[in-house]
């Protein structure tokens, strides 16, 4: 496995060049595994990008670099203590970069006789690629396909001659890599509700989920989807609600910020029954806080947002796959229960970039295979009808079997408004009931590392992947160490954490925030305590080391 940055300032290209790259080195037959870093800016400051590469599956990053691709002497500063001593800083050769693992190139001279400043990122990638002896075979088909037709045969010499500088440092061993995609987490949603049917989206641009909005929108014509551009995040949740009222498969996507003007019509699908998905890819906060960097604080107030008791389900995506496959799921599941379904994501993983194998689309199948109960002609139409489960059927307006009424007041069975005691009682107790099948349909969370563990990680989300290889590492000395990976986190399923409590003895979470909320919640639910934490809440990305670090410093030392 190697690990190489990628840095300089927002506008140099970074971006670009660490999309040109990845593709070419995912086609070499490399596993991928991509996370960006970007400060909240159009211009200067300071940019990175980690690519990890192998020949086999990667599902996180890690701190120490193989080797450092630096326009400017900033990024060098920055990341050099991350350098590992047999690694390479790779940089024109008109930086005053004074290190014995420095490879000075005349790149930008080249970029200038070819005519075109703007290539030296070209240049670098054909030199990177001889550094780990990647063949150029996939070079020109990637160039033609991701630039313009003009730009093609310039950034194809660039990365000839940047090629041709250097020698091979490092060894090459591919992998079959032909049946995967290399996509971004927020792709993976957007594929997973196109998947799950989706007819319409709704949004309002809002870091980091404005790229789920831009997927739609590239693929509205493509997939039959409505997708609306909304003036605010209210708007955003009111067209999607209508539109799932009216009968779409609907969506709508925010971050924490946006998530909080949603909250009140989140109630109204409550009280009113509407399916409804939204996607909350979270950032720091409060307030605007960090716009472009990552943190998992928003689990307590999904879990509990709008005034009044309804039930909801909130999963927690852990990685691409799961992007998919849940976002398909949170579709049927929202139709079948006619509940609000939260989906929480990330910025780490809506912006991170992997290969993953080609999805399955007959799970997809298999999650829309119960249906919700729909008006018939032969009988009268409840909309609240009071069922032994909960859910009721449902119509939508301009069909010709019902007169379809909805209320956000307190209503009966027939959608009309009620100042009643014991029908209140009736509606609330129906409406929770749902609870008791939704239960049933839970995934327990993935187990990972030594069964007869004594130590016993738990975490949610994207810090799954993290843990997973820190445990593995862990193992290797002392088979002593297991994780559970919540994906679906609310209703929190219990049974295999109740299984390995009994049997450990601690328990440690591992969380993106500073108040340790799946603790709190594991602790509400079930009064099972975790006795250790580990916690970051910077807006970077917890690392496989710093989870090894962590777990170092609860021991003392190995």
């Amino acid at each position: 496995m190697y690990n190489i940055l990628l840095g300089g300032a927002a506008g140099d290209g970074i971006e670009t060049m660490s999309g040109l790259l990845e593709k070419m080195l995912k086609q070499s037959g490399c596993h991928v595994f991509t996370i960006r870093d970007f400060m909240s800016r159009v211009r200067g400051g300071h940019n990175f990008t980690q690519i990890r590469f192998g020949n086999q599956p990667l599902y996180a990053h890690r701190d120490a670099l193989d080797g450092i691709f630096a326009i400017d002497e900033k990024t060098f500063q920055e990341h050099q203590p991350q350098l590992t001593y047999d690694g390479f800083v790779l940089c024109d050769e008109s930086l005053p970069i004074d290190d014995f693992r420095a490879i000075k190139l005349p790149l930008k001279e080249i970029a200038s006789k070819l005519g075109n400043a703007k290539v030296i990122s070209s240049v670098a990638i054909g030199a990177l690629l001889k550094l780990f002896n990647i063949p150029l075979d996939h070079s020109t088909e990637i160039m033609k396909s991701n630039l313009r037709a003009d730009l093609v045969e310039i950034n194809i010499k660039a990365i000839q001659s940047g090629y041709d500088l250097v020698d091979s440092n490092f060894g090459f061993s591919a992998a079959e890599t032909s049946k995967h995609l290399l996509l971004s987490g927020n792709t993976a949603i957007g594929l997973g509700a196109v998947a799950g049917g989706i007819k319409f989206y709704s949004a309002y641009p809002m870091s980091p989920s404005t790229t789920l909005l831009d997927f739609f929108n590239a693929e509205s014509t493509k997939m039959v989807i409505a997708v609306e551009q909304a003036e605010d995040e209210i708007a955003a949740i009111n067209m999607a609600i209508g539109a799932s009222y009216a009968g779409a498969t609907a969506m709508t996507g925010t971050s924490g910020g946006g998530f909080s003007l949603m909250v009140e019509a989140l109630g109204f699908t409550g009280i009113a029954e509407i399916p409804l998905v939204a996607v909350d890819v979270q950032r720091p906060g409060p307030a605007t806080g960090f716009p472009t960097r990552t943190e998992q604080s928003d689990l307590k107030f999904v879990i509990s947002a709008s005034q009044g008791e309804f039930p909801r389900m909130v999963i927690a995506l852990r990685d691409h796959a799961d992007c998919f496959y849940q976002t398909a799921r949170s579709l049927a599941l929202a139709k079948k229960y006619q509940i609000p379904v939260i989906l929480l994501s990330d910025q780490y993983l809506a912006d991170a970039t992997t290969t993953v194998p080609i999805f399955d689309a007959s799970e997809v199948v298999r999650f829309n295979e119960t249906k919700p109960p729909t008006a018939t002609p032969d009988q009268p139409y409840q909309r609240y009808a009071l069922t032994e489960n909960g859910i009721s059927p449902l119509a939508f307006p301009g069909k010709p079997e019902a007169l379809v009424r909805v209320d956000s007041d307190e209503h009966d069975e027939w959608g009309q408004i009620t100042e009643s005691a014991s029908i209140r009682n009736q509606m609330v107790e129906k409406r929770m009931n749902k609870l008791e099948g939704l239960k049933k349909e839970l995934i327990e969370p993935e187990f990972w590392g030594a069964h007869q563990c004594q130590s016993l990680l738990v975490g949610f989300g994207s810090t799954s992947g993290a843990i997973k290889e820190a445990v593995d590492i862990l193992n290797q000395e002392q088979k002593n160490y297991g994780a559970l990976l919540f994906g679906d986190i609310y209703p929190l399923p219990t049974e295999r954490l109740r299984h390995f409590s009994d049997q450990v003895i601690e328990i440690i979470n591992v969380e993106q925030n500073a108040t340790g909320q799946l603790a709190a919640l594991i602790r509400e639910e079930t009064l099972i305590s975790c006795e250790h934490s580990i916690l970051k809440y910077d807006g970077r990305q917890l690392s496989v080391d710093d989870i090894l670090t962590g777990i170092k410093n609860l021991k003392g030392g190995f």
